[in-house]
């Protein structure tokens, strides 16, 4: 029980002090004009005021609270490297008997892992939910066993007891790590970019791990190559894309003797490439109603640029025009086929036949081009059969198809074949056809193919798109000259624009669109893997392989037609390794050295501003384990060898009891008591010097 004194005032404290303040200048005057019983009347002045407060006694029967100390455990990636699990669990124990020997204290434990998304420890973020869950006034102190990496400090909540730390590793730890500077998330393909990389010590670092070390580079799936560069400066790394989209470059440094991981050995950087400009050379053999869609098809994009001829006077015309009236540009054969060829990224034979305008050693400069990786479309008519067609040329060694001479008429609407539901040149077009199917065409080419892939068909199953590989290049055969009724919406037309957008990323060996493909996405912690193939029968398991080296077999599921995906929980954030088959990737969740793993030796500097202004102390636990000892507030709470807290004494109120200190009459009588005998002694003295 606890006894207290309270006041209830019959009238507000205005009132009260105001009386005081005339109560106090009337006594003054009393005092200066030698009143006798002044004293009296201070004292009568004095317990009215008091029975105005109405003093009251309170009783409350109270319930002590224990106090409550907060331990927050890290048990994040870092937290795992060498002993650090070890240490952490004996201080963890040595604390919670300490604390249990302890009047009155309770301990809640806190345990905190790697934050989402790479955001690292969030130690504050733990501590203030846990604070925010228990009442301030219990709160007597909060410890952190962690390696002092915390990467939400700016979340520290506000602490009424003190605050420690009990760092885990040694003073002797160290580690090397690979640091990617500067690297461009796009960069223009056949242009040299730099990207800026650092080897870099950190810790109580051995004088024989100084020096040279061996650096890694692997290029996409390519083959490894290794460089012997130099710790601790900045190295500038000139770099060229040899295709478009993604391309993955991976950096490893071997692992050195002693270091406290090789988590951070490697980085992953993924640069998108993209082409400056995508230089067509369209040739048309004659004018036709498909030819301006060709035209327009390209150049509506902006990022080609087209350079069109079209015959419209063949050599062979005599008809007595002079040369002067006649306003044709020249063909600059030479200057295109032979001095420039290898500047063009695709060459388009619209409807061209043999004329004798490009001699047969320029069409050899063109199988030349395309063997050395230059890509060839033709569009062919009719003329593809004719004695002049150029399958009589040089070029017939890298076209896929050889024309039987016959030319189909009649309308038919184009299909795809088996193998096209499956190619990523065709594959999904059927999804996107208008309601009753695609528009109609007039007029094919009959063709037999000898090499290469029929992803579309025309009547009777005659081929009608051929797609070919011819060494480094690639060739394609369109047997049609009627493509042009699908942008013109004849019948509702056709996918006429995204099938040729395919066809020339497919040319032009872009990466999504190979027909054997290994690739990944990421989304958080979840890889979806993706497979295409144009093979009949479904690939096998990818096999995925870890950062830690642990490997994983990776079931795949048919989505559509030749494309399989699988996904995959990763349970920690690095690179790892897809591979099946001849294919393989690299992919990063997350960064490839995770947040965790930037700084690795265990230090208090980040905490210590923190742990100071609460008067708590950050101690090493490779040092020996804490005491834990009871200390006022405001003193310090750490020393060598021990930690404090400060208990709270805090409770709760079971019952109040309160009773007026005296009654009403009593304070009356006590009033009138002390004015009576002021008056009493005034009278007498007075009466005495009338005397």
């Amino acid at each position: 029980m606890t006894q207290s004194l309270v006041f209830a005032p019959l009238v507000p404290w205005l009132v009260i002090w105001a009386a005081l303040a005339v109560a106090v200048a009337l006594l003054a005057l009393a005092v200066w004009r030698g009143l006798a019983g002044w004293g009296l009347r201070a004292v009568a002045a004095s317990v009215a005021l008091l029975a105005l407060a109405n003093p009251a006694l309170q009783e409350e029967d109270r319930s002590p609270q224990s106090d409550i100390v907060i331990a927050v455990v890290d048990d994040s990636a870092s937290q795992g490297l060498a002993d650090r699990p070890d240490q952490t669990a004996r201080a963890l124990a040595a604390l919670q008997a300490e604390v249990a020997a302890l009047d009155n204290t309770e301990l809640r434990l806190i345990r905190v892992g790697d934050g989402p998304e790479n955001a690292g420890t969030l130690a504050m973020t733990a501590l203030a939910e846990a604070v925010a869950e228990e009442p301030r006034a219990r709160l007597a102190g909060a410890v952190i066993l962690t390696d002092g990496q915390v990467h939400d400090l700016d979340l520290a909540p506000s602490l009424p007891a003190p605050l420690h730390v009990l760092l885990t590793g040694t003073p002797e730890d160290w580690d090397r790590r690979l640091i990617v500077k500067n690297a461009p998330a796009f960069a223009i393909m056949g242009e040299e970019v730099m990207l800026t990389l650092r080897v870099e010590d950190q810790g109580s670092v051995p004088q024989s791990a100084g020096g040279m070390v061996d650096l890694t580079i692997t290029f996409d799936a390519g083959l490894p190559q290794t460089y012997s560069v130099p710790v601790g400066e900045d190295l500038e790394l000139p770099v060229t894309l040899p295709h478009g989209g993604m391309n993955v470059l991976q950096f490893t440094v071997a692992t050195a003797q002693g270091e406290l991981t090789d988590r951070n050995n490697a980085a992953v950087v993924q640069i998108n490439g993209v082409r400056d400009r995508l230089r067509v050379l369209l040739v048309s053999g004659e004018p036709h109603a498909g030819e301006r869609v060709w035209r327009n098809l390209l150049k509506s994009d902006a990022s080609v640029d087209l350079v069109h001829f079209t015959i419209l006077r063949p050599p062979e015309k005599q008809d007595g025009i002079p040369v002067s009236e006649l306003s044709l540009i020249a063909f600059p054969t030479r200057e295109l086929f032979v001095e420039k060829i290898d500047e063009f990224d695709l060459i388009v034979f619209d409807r061209y036949p043999m004329r004798g305008i490009l001699p047969m050693s320029y069409m050899q400069n063109i199988v030349d081009y395309v063997r050395g990786g230059g890509t060839v479309l033709v569009a062919a008519g009719p003329e593809y059969g004719a004695v002049d067609s150029i399958w009589r040329s040089p070029m017939a060694e890298i076209l896929p198809a050889d024309p039987t001479a016959r030319v189909v008429d009649g309308g038919f609407s184009p299909a795809l074949t088996d193998l096209g539901r499956r190619h990523p040149v065709t594959e999904g077009l059927e999804d996107i056809a208008p309601e009753g199917g695609w528009g109609r065409w007039f007029r094919m080419v009959d063709v037999v193919p000898r090499a290469g892939q029929v992803v579309m068909e025309g009547p009777d199953q005659r081929p009608l798109l051929i797609l070919n590989r011819v060494d480094e290049g690639r060739v394609a055969i369109l047997a049609s000259d009627h493509m042009w009724l699908w942008g013109r919406g004849y019948e509702g037309g056709g996918p006429q624009l995204e099938l040729l957008r395919r066809l020339a990323h497919w040319m032009l060996k872009e990466p999504e669109l190979e027909e054997e493909a290994l690739g990944a996405t990421v989304e958080g912690q979840r890889l979806t893997v993706t497979r295409r193939t144009i093979a009949d029968t479904p690939p096998g398991d990818v096999i995925l392989t870890g950062p830690d080296g642990a490997k994983t077999e990776l079931a795949l599921t048919e989505i559509s037609p030749g494309r399989y995906e699988g996904d995959f929980d990763a349970p920690t954030l690095g690179l790892y390794r897809l591979s099946q088959g001849e294919l393989s990737r690299v992919v990063a969740i997350g960064p490839s050295a995770p947040r965790e793993f930037v700084q690795t030796i265990a230090s208090g500097d980040i905490l210590a501003e923190t742990v100071a202004a609460t008067n708590g102390g950050i101690l090493r636990l490779s040092e020996g384990l804490p005491d834990v000892r009871s200390v006022r507030d405001g003193r310090p709470a750490s020393g060598r060898g021990w930690i404090g807290i400060t208990p709270r004494g805090a409770y709760v109120t079971q019952d109040v009891r309160v009773g007026a200190l005296l009654p009403g009459w009593a304070w009356l009588l006590l009033v009138a008591s002390f004015a009576v005998a002021a008056w009493l002694i005034e009278g007498r003295k007075g009466a005495r010097k009338l005397v």
